[in-house]
C-alpha cells in the first residue's frame, strides 16, 4: 500500500487527492491500524480512512493517534454502529460516506414499484411515489443542456449555411 500511495503522489503531482484505506481493525487489531495510517501520511496520503472500527471510542482513539484528515465510513449492516455526522464533527473527522445508502434506498423502491406493477399490471396507484417529468428535468438541470444544444445547432447551421 505504502508504494502505491508514493507511486499515486508522484504521477499525480498533486492534481489529485489520496484517501488511503486501512482494514487492519478487523484482522490486526486497532494499534495496526493506527500504526498503517501513520505510515500511509508519511508516504503522502492526503486523508486516511480507517475501516470497521467497532465503537465511538475507537474513533476517538484514532484520531488522537492520526495527524490529518480522516474519513469514517458510515455504510449499513456493518461492524461500525450509526454514529450522526455531528459527533463526527465533534471529535474531529472531516469527511463521513454514507456509500450505499442511497442505493439500497432505491433498490428497495424499486423492489416495491415492481411488486405493484406486477400484481395490479400498472403503476397508476403509485404515481405519487415518482418524480414527475419536471421534477427530473429541475434535477438534472435539462433546460440549460437544451438550450446550450440549440445555441451549437445555431452555430453548427451558419457554419454549413455560407459555403
Amino acid at each position: 500500500m505504502v508504494k502505491k500511495i508514493i507511486g499515486a503522489k508522484e504521477v499525480s503531482a498533486g492534481k489529485i487527492m489520496i484517501i488511503a484505506r486501512t482494514d487492519a481493525r478487523a484482522v490486526e487489531g486497532l494499534d495496526s491500524a493506527i500504526d498503517r495510517a501513520r505510515i500511509y501520511k508519511k508516504a503522502g496520503a492526503d486523508i486516511i480512512f480507517p475501516e470497521a472500527l467497532l465503537n465511538r471510542e475507537e474513533f476517538v482513539e484514532f484520531r488522537k493517534k492520526v495527524d490529518g484528515p480522516l474519513l469514517a465510513n458510515m455504510t449499513e449492516f456493518g461492524v461500525t454502529p450509526y454514529i450522526p455526522v455531528s459527533k463526527f464533527r465533534k471529535i474531529g473527522y472531516n469527511i463521513v460516506i454514507f456509500p450505499v445508502t442511497t442505493f439500497r434506498a432505491a433498490m428497495k423502491a424499486c423492489q416495491e414499484v415492481l411488486r405493484t406493477i406486477k400484481k395490479e399490471g400498472t403503476q397508476k396507484n403509485i404515481l405519487n411515489n415518482l418524480m414527475s417529468r419536471q421534477e427530473v428535468y429541475k434535477l438534472i438541470d435539462y433546460y440549460f443542456y437544451e438550450n446550450e444544444d440549440n445555441s451549437i445547432m445555431e452555430k453548427a447551421k451558419s457554419l454549413t449555411q455560407k459555403r
